[in-house]
């Protein structure tokens, strides 16, 4: 997804170093021209590593990045001097970075922790000089070894939020407000659909300086999980949430079919998202009397906390940090 400054898969052509050749040289002195091998060994190519860098939070910075070539190691030299490494590339990431090889689809390393430095992809190992192969049986080894050639391929950096808490409902259900309201963050907020084109994080302050991360995504339509809307980019971010906040307005016409509509599109994307912590908050509650929110709360989920609440009035705010903070903190 690429909005504005917000971009969270990357392409990269990859190639690591190769290994510098080893030496085979011999040792000559003016009092002894034959004094054996002392053929160096060849550096190490360069790697290309990932850093994690939670001063980061988009893949933007890498948007022209695409083509990266670690240095080659030095071959080996004489009076068994090693040949020096190539130098390692570092590719500083957001934490959540996933990286997958292209061609087959499998995820090679994941940055979840600020300083987590992975080898992506390894330089070629450095070869032995002729002084590492001398024996009593071969005391004048005439052969050194090649350096091992680096890696090369395309490969793909994906970025998945890291939030404790997600937000999940239909466009305009009033999750940018609500994010708004209970953090310091500034999303764009206006009366229509898909007013929200990528995650927007949030700290919320809870009792007792403790605190938790909020995201609020892009708004999930019917058929999401077959790419519609925002599709596969909105979904692939609600993975790494622990606890779900589906927020349903008030207005709605039938909530619990709302809130099944939205079960189901998490479903059919990822069965595993039915196993997170979920909490359903009713929006824009100030426009409800006690009547009627009765009448809704006997349509909803008798299994799942429900909470009215109102971003304009602050009604139900406390009640719903309280039920974000004991899902978050209980097993």
């Amino acid at each position: 997804m690429e909005r504005g400054n917000f971009v969270d898969y990357i392409r990269i052509s990859a190639k690591s170093g190769k290994g510098g050749a080893g030496s085979a040289h011999f040792m000559r002195t003016k009092y002894n021209p034959e004094a054996g091998p002392d053929g160096g060994d060849g550096g190490r190519g360069g790697h290309i590593i990932l850093k994690g860098n939670s001063q980061l939070w988009t893949l933007l910075h890498l948007r022209w990045y695409k083509n990266v070539v670690a240095e080659d190691g030095a071959n080996g030299r004489d009076n068994n001097s090693t040949g020096h490494n190539g130098a390692d590339v570092i590719i500083e990431v957001p934490l959540g970075t996933q990286a997958f090889d292209e061609e087959t689809g499998e995820m090679e390393v994941e940055i979840l922790h600020d300083g987590q430095e992975v080898i992506w992809v390894p330089g070629g190992q450095g070869g032995r000089g002729n002084a590492y192969f001398k024996s009593a049986t071969n005391q004048a080894p005439e052969y050194s070894q090649p350096g091992m050639p680096g890696k090369e391929g395309w490969k793909a950096l994906e970025l998945k939020m890291l939030a404790d808490v997600g937000l999940v409902g239909f466009p305009n259900a009033g999750k940018s407000t609500l994010l708004s309201t209970i953090t310091a963050a500034k999303p764009k907020i206006a009366d229509y659909a898909f007013t929200t084109l990528t995650p927007n994080l949030g700290m919320v302050a809870y009792r007792n300086d403790r605190s938790f991360c909020i995201a609020d995504l892009p708004g999930i339509i019917e058929g999401a999980h077959e790419g519609k809307g925002l599709g596969h980019r909105f979904l692939r971010h609600i993975e790494r949430n622990p606890v779900l906040l589906f927020l349903i307005p008030a207005d709605s016409q039938d909530h619990r079919k709302d809130f099944d509509i939205l079960l189901n599109e998490l479903e059919q994307y990822n069965s595993e998202l039915l196993d997170k912590k979920f909490i359903l908050a009713i929006s824009k509650s100030d426009m409800l009397d006690d009547e009627l929110k009765t009448a809704i709360a006997e349509e909803l989920p008798t299994d799942i906390p429900h909470v009215f609440i109102s971003s304009v009035t602050q009604q139900g705010l406390s009640e719903l940090k309280d039920l974000l903070w004991q899902a978050l903190n209980t097993k």
